[in-house]
């Protein structure tokens, strides 16, 4: 093939190598507009991973840039005149103009032909000049390719919030160094490190209202460097910073990132009658944040991608090789690019963060992009671990008004510390969610919810919630769903709250909800959503709507009167959870119920004082919550269920969820349990593990109050992770409890945790279950060679 690369980058250069390296046949040129072993950059950042990566693609390659990287282990966090350090991490940095230099002399080599001083302005006529087969447009984040034929791509380019510069230093750090200065305008941050022998690189970031309050974009280059060494003095030791860019005039050296996500990869073009592909590599498809150090890592990995897919189906066509590569390249990037926007944006919103002490600070820095969690830290350093979990731990339990157990003097895993909310204290920060199970009758809870509730309760965790309880007769999503507006319901509901409280050390709460235009409805299993074949009841939205078009019942819009009515009703049901003993109660706002549709501008398009402006939109159900305040005893808390994002636009965003607890925490609620979506059928939510936790992080650290983490939290890593980093105080589960009532015990024994206190009746199991585990992992290590920390390694890449 004749193979044209437009940009000398790291994407060109490799992909070029490897191809040639494949066949000696290809003709392959790559053109660069810069000079020979030019480069405007300072140092790269490799993980142990991706050199692994290199040397299976070229080991000669690798070999030669193995013997040029500086390596560290250690990650060091300046904050508030602390410095947290931990290690194990595994880095290496090379200096991006030794990397090119490596790869232009490997290129060389093998005979790749490259091309400088040559600015391409036209792809099309280079893929003419060359008689090319293949285009690959690796230009860089401004890529003209891209642009020209963006309506195949269809980028998605997005400027972020920080302005960041590019710096270097003669000051050589021992550890990979995040360093935290407030000053009179706000935070700045530098990343730092060293990547030769008496170079290192300095980044120096800020938000661009920071920035603009600083006066930088007045400054000339110079006078932005000075600023920055003085506010990072402490940490130079008298070296200045260094700018290798001295072509950019005044505060030009500060930029934007820009986020950048392609649809397509792949355009092909009409060449003297040929099909010829035009392929994106590097920043040109997709950028992924510096402060997980991915970008270059992509682009290498994007050139060994496209080569392996050349060498496995390049028989069969361009064609089949483009749609395997793209197919293959996209998943691993989304997972590269989401992990970098959550770091990214932890970055963006350093002040959020600031409230918390040094060594917390820390961990939700190295844990920001959910990638590194709380088993992977001890992995790489376990005195680290145990030392911040003892920390956590005198917290918790002088939060909770505890004494330290003698028997956990050492190390606690967070999610097994107390927490107390008013009057409650709950064991750990395990909280089974509300689950909808469709079976009571006529509104009464039975032996069903008794056996269901109690066997979970028994099951380890610290809180256990009711389903959904509603408020009425016509507040129910379906005929089978419970309630609390009948004598025999206290009654029923007493039962179950007695056994919880006689037989475990669980706490039960209990969540109230009126279903409005989603009531009326079937059982889950007989068609979710769908209305009922009979027997129907009038349903009240806050404004006329059909949840599913053409399908629901039409619900009207409640009246001043039919608002008074729901609130009483409210409070009846507030009066009587307290009569049964629950220890706790939520106010169900959320998820397209009615108290949500007065919320979401999707739902609501009143015009009198309950529609308009969100404060107005929020004016029932804060009137709800205080009526249930004033009648719900005042040692027991209240926590409030929001949908924190709409997944549609014109709906919800975190914003408004920020701006909704805000006013909620005004009113006196204690907690916000932090869900979101089914407001509209419209809405596309983005999942992955643990996808709705950054709207628990956010209200909590924002609005400072408690709150709960809820969706795809499958593991104790997962609960540990967040508790540990601060992004919420307890974590609610829902279908690993349907799965297992005991999830909470299992997950003890799973990470080696024996302290926590089983039922006697059950006592037996908990240490043959503890046993069996184990075994478990030695016959793992012998069978693979590895050793049980090994196995747990590999897991947990996985």
């Amino acid at each position: 093939m004749n193979i044209v690369c437009i940009g000398g980058g790291p994407a060109g250069l490799y992909f070029g190598l490897l191809m040639k390296k494949q066949n000696p046949a290809h003709r392959i040129t790559v053109i660069e507009r810069n000079r020979p072993y030019d480069t405007f950059g300072w140092g790269v950042v490799f993980s142990d991973q991706t050199l692994g990566n290199l040397v299976n693609a070229d080991e000669q390659t690798a070999r030669t840039i193995l013997q040029s990287f500086n390596h560290w282990d250690d990650i060091d966090v300046h904050f508030k005149g602390r410095t947290v350090t931990s290690g194990g991490h595994g880095f290496c940095g090379i200096g991006r103009k030794r990397l090119l230099n490596i790869l232009q002399e490997r290129c060389e080599e093998l005979g790749v032909r490259l091309v400088f001083e040559t600015d391409v302005t036209d792809d099309q006529a280079i893929a003419r000049q060359y008689n090319a087969d293949l285009v690959i447009a690796c230009d860089g984040l401004n890529s003209r390719v891209r642009t020209r034929y963006a309506a195949t791509f269809q980028p998605d380019i997005e400027p972020r919030k920080c302005r960041f510069v590019w710096l270097g230093t003669k000051k050589l750090f021992p550890a990979f160094t995040f360093a935290f200065e407030k000053n009179e305008h706000g935070w700045f941050q530098a990343h730092a490190y060293q990547y030769d022998g008496d170079t290192a690189t300095f980044i120096v970031e800020t938000p661009e209202e920071v920035w603009l309050k600083a006066g930088i974009d007045q400054m000339t280059q110079q006078e932005g460097i000075a600023y920055c060494e003085k506010l990072f003095a402490k940490y130079l030791d008298g070296n200045p910073l260094l700018s290798n860019a001295s072509h950019l005039r005044g505060s030009a050296l500060w930029i934007k990132f820009p986020r950048i996500v392609c649809k397509e990869w792949v355009h092909w073009n009409e060449i003297d009658g040929r099909r010829v592909p035009v392929v994106l590599m590097g920043d040109a498809a997709h950028t992924a944040h510096f402060s997980i150090g991915s970008g270059t890592k992509l682009a290498l990995e994007d050139a060994i991608e496209l080569a392996r897919c050349f060498a496995q189906h390049g028989e069969q066509g361009a064609e089949k090789v483009m749609q395997v590569y793209q197919q293959a390249r996209e998943l691993e990037v989304l997972k590269i690019q989401s992990a970098a926007r959550n770091s990214m944006e932890w970055f963006e919103n350093v002040e959020r963060y600031t409230a918390m002490e040094a060594e917390q600070f820390a961990y939700s820095m190295l844990t920001r992009s959910q990638r590194l969690s709380h088993e992977n830290l001890r992995l790489r350093d376990q005195r680290y671990v145990e030392n911040f979990e003892t920390w956590i731990a005198d917290h918790a339990f002088a939060q909770a008004d505890l004494p330290r157990p003698a028997h956990d003097r050492h190390s606690i895993p967070p999610m097994f510390t107390p927490f107390r909310l008013r009057g409650t204290v709950l064991k750990n920060r395990v909280v089974v969610s509300p689950m909808a199970q469709y079976s009571a009758l006529d509104g009464t809870p039975g032996d069903y919810h008794l056996v269901h509730l109690g066997a979970r309760a028994m099951g380890g965790a610290g809180l256990v919630f009711a389903e959904m309880t509603c408020v009425s007769a016509d507040a129910r999503i379906t005929p089978a769903c419970p309630g609390m507006y009948r004598p025999e319901h206290t009654q029923a509901w007493k039962r179950i709250v007695d056994f919880v409280h006689h037989n475990t050390d669980a706490k039960i709460a209990m969540q109230l909800g009126h279903a409005g235009p989603k009531g009326s409805t079937r059982p889950e299993w007989d068609g979710i959503d769908l209305p009922l074949d009979d027997g129907n009841w009038p349903l009240v939205a806050a404004s006329e709507q059909q949840y599913l078009a053409g399908i629901s019942q039409h619900a009207r819009a409640a009246t001043v009167q039919d608002m008074l009515r729901i609130r009483a009703d409210f409070v009846q049901a507030t009066q009587e959870a307290a009569k049964a003993g629950f220890d706790w109660l939520e106010l169900h706002c959320a998820h397209g119920y009615l108290l949500s549709c007065f919320i979401s501008p999707l739902t609501n398009h009143r015009t009198d004082q309950y529609g308009g402006s969100l404060e107005n939109r929020c004016r029932f159900p804060l009137e709800v919550f205080a009526a249930m305040r004033a009648v719900w005893p005042q040692d027991k808390p209240i926590s409030i269920r929001i949908s924190a994002h709409d997944w549609v636009e014109g709906g919800i965003t975190p914003d408004d969820a920020v701006a909704i607890a805000r006013l909620f925490k005004a009113a006196g609620a204690d907690m916000i349990d932090c869900s979101s979506g089914q407001v509209s059928k419209q809405q596309k939510p983005v999942y992955g593990r643990m996808f709705q936790t950054p709207f628990a992080d956010r209200i909590r650290n924002e609005v400072g109050i408690p709150t709960i983490a809820v969706g795809a939290i499958f593991e104790a890593d997962h609960v540990n992770s967040i508790i540990a980093s601060g992004r919420a105080d307890l974590c609610a589960l829902a279908r690993p409890h349907l799965a297992n009532p005991a999830w909470t015990l299992t997950e003890a024994a799973k990470i080696g945790y024996h302290e926590i206190e089983w039922p006697k009746q059950y006592r037996a199991g908990k240490d043959q279950l503890e046993r069996n585990l184990e075994r478990e992992k030695q016959l793992a290590a012998a069978n693979s060679g590895l050793s049980p920390q090994q196995i747990a390694a590999k897991l947990l890449e996985g």
